[in-house]
């Protein structure tokens, strides 16, 4: 083997682990920065993103009873349902550091979408319902993306 395909064999077998080291730096700081907007630790909670025929859900809980972080979630889930209706994104775009997909076309078409917050055992729930096509695909952009980025379960 040359030096040359030692130093490219060598360079190839490290990326993935570049990428992975820099992919987990960004997860930790978006988990830092979800923590700051939703007021609760990212890894001691649970996110939940579902696609929905009619819409979606974004769910968050604690994994433990914490009255506290309960407390802080469902709060923070009733200020989303409030922003959101009103078209404002703001705060999924500070964890994300970046504009979420489907957020701009979920804002313009505000009036067509409801939010409706629901508590649930450690946390709670924003239900997003709409009959416009054009909001749904929007949607399940938003919920998509956010599954993705939270490394979160849901359908």
């Amino acid at each position: 083997m040359t030096y040359r395909t030692t130093l490219l064999a060598l360079g190839l077998s490290v990326l993935p682990a570049l990428a992975f080291a820099q992919n987990d730096s960004a997860f930790r700081a978006m988990q830092s920065r979800g923590q700051r907007v939703m007021g609760v630790d990212q890894y001691t909670s649970t996110h939940m993103f579902n696609d929905l025929a009619d819409g979606g859900i974004v769910e968050l809980q604690r994994d433990t009873d914490d009255a506290a972080g309960i407390a802080e979630i469902r709060r923070h889930l009733q200020s989303i349902a409030r922003a959101f209706k009103s078209g404002d994104f703001s705060s999924p775009a500070l964890v994300h550091w970046k504009e979420v997909p489907g957020a701009a076309t979920m804002a313009a078409r505000r009036k067509r979408i409801t939010y409706t917050y629901k508590p649930l055992p450690r946390g709670g729930e924003v239900r997003m319902v709409t009959r416009d096509r054009e909001a749904l695909q929007a949607i399940h952009e938003f919920i998509a993306f956010q599954r993705n980025e939270h490394h979160a379960g849901g359908h």
